[in-house]
């Protein structure tokens, strides 16, 4: 295995790969935090982590080494300044800028071990947490609302493929569309400078927590060691897929960055809940995309600019000329019965991970397409899902793969 980042396919050996087992920060959603935390069902904790826990089992039957966000978050503030810095830029990003909230939320958080630290920033810091740290500087500090937390849950983090995505030898610590969510790179950004389990010290960063434009890890596939796949999408701005191409093109062995253009609604909110690679020459696909799905190129040219083009061709040939093969295989999810179809691509049943090549790991209710998969050769490792799919993503969007066998 080679050391630190290194994730040149969607399909190649799993080697090393960050979670996050779903915690108390489940427990904040009830009908009227749902919506500001973009949930649209409330999961059950208990049976939420059991499921979780298969899927962790799955991973290291197959022989990959499984990070969590608490450990790996924790090891990297384990010097106490380190931990100032991160708990400063962490009450930025929540827009905090009452200096007595601040101070009681810094007392409150100092005074925690690193661990204990991280997983409480998850679960939500309460304004009850806060009592014995009281400081007042201003009126804000005095105005009570009925609004339990000083500082939000973070309960969409058990999707671990949004925040960042590793290509290549590099990094994305993305900057998410919505504000429930932007604070969740930062635990990215202090594994990959201050933790040498996650990133080597030679590791790139090719897009920055702070750009300007928002782009998420649902978008981003690596379909090859030349071509990155980029989903335009509800949540991926086409500005940010921009800046994502001017700094990973110039600096890095990738020639191209495809762009798919899909519809942009919850129901298809990432490219890989529409869309993902699961052998040399097979891929899911969700049916409803192949109408509408637009796809350009960007590459760059002579003259060191971004060039564009209108890519004039269906799928299948796309796909088989950027992989450098006679032919690849559509497998559409649910097959031909729409309802199936429908049903199964909102319970993410085309949101497959791979961990070896032609071997994935899927949703047991997804049965249709599971077993499409089978009969087309595909080793299918399913996991229970009534919980975890309440939170509207599947095995690749609890994943982000660090460590790849080469193919």
């Amino acid at each position: 295995m080679y050391p630190g980042i290194h994730n040149y396919s969607e399909i190649g050996k799993l080697n090393k790969v960050l979670l996050h087992r779903p915690g108390l920060e489940l427990e904040a959603l009830t009908p009227t935090t749902m919506e500001r935390l973009l949930f649209d069902d409330i999961p059950f904790l208990k049976i939420a982590q059991e499921e979780h826990d298969i899927f962790v089992k799955i991973l290291e039957d197959n022989g990959a080494q499984v990070l969590f966000y608490v450990d790996e978050t924790a090891k990297a503030l384990a010097d106490t300044k380190v931990r100032l810095q991160f708990i400063n830029e962490f009450l930025d990003l929540s827009d905090v800028k009452a200096q007595g909230l601040r101070e009681s939320i810094i007392e409150f958080l100092m005074s925690m071990e690193a661990k204990a630290m991280v997983s409480k920033l998850i679960a939500g810091v309460k304004k009850t947490d806060l009592k014995a740290h009281e400081h007042v500087t201003s009126l804000y500090d005095l105005i009570r609302s009925d609004y339990p937390f000083a500082l939000d849950p973070m309960p969409n983090l058990y999707f671990t493929r949004d925040p960042g995505a590793c290509v290549g030898n590099g990094l994305n610590l993305h900057h998410m569309s919505t504000p429930a969510r932007r604070r969740e790179a930062l635990f990215l950004k202090y594994m990959f400078h201050y933790d040498r389990d996650f990133a080597a010290e030679d590791d790139r960063l090719w897009y920055d927590i702070y750009e300007d434009y928002s782009i998420e890890g649902g978008d981003v596939l690596v379909l090859s060691k030349d071509v990155v796949a980029i989903g335009y999408s509800q949540r991926t701005t086409v500005d940010g897929i921009e800046r994502f191409a001017k700094n990973i093109l110039p600096q890095s062995g990738y020639k191209k960055v495809l762009v798919f253009d899909i519809p942009k609604s919850r129901a298809f909110m990432h490219l890989d809940t529409v869309f993902t690679m699961i052998d040399y020459d097979k891929f899911t696909i969700h049916p409803e995309i192949e109408g509408p799905l637009s796809v350009y190129e960007i590459t760059l040219g002579k003259d060191g600019e971004l060039q564009f083009k209108s890519v004039q061709d269906d799928l299948a040939s796309i796909l088989a000329r950027e992989l450098k093969l006679g032919g690849v295989d559509l497998i559409r999810c649910g097959g031909g019965d729409m309802m199936a179809s429908q049903r199964e691509q909102w319970n993410d049943g085309s949101n497959t991970l791979c961990i070896a090549p032609g071997t994935v790991v899927t949703y047991e209710r997804n049965y249709v397409s599971n077993e499409l998969m089978a009969k087309k050769g595909i080793k299918v490792l399913t996991m229970p899902s009534s919980e975890l799919s309440r939170g509207r993503g599947g095995p690749r969007c609890m994943s982000c793969p660090v460590n790849r066998d080469d193919i």
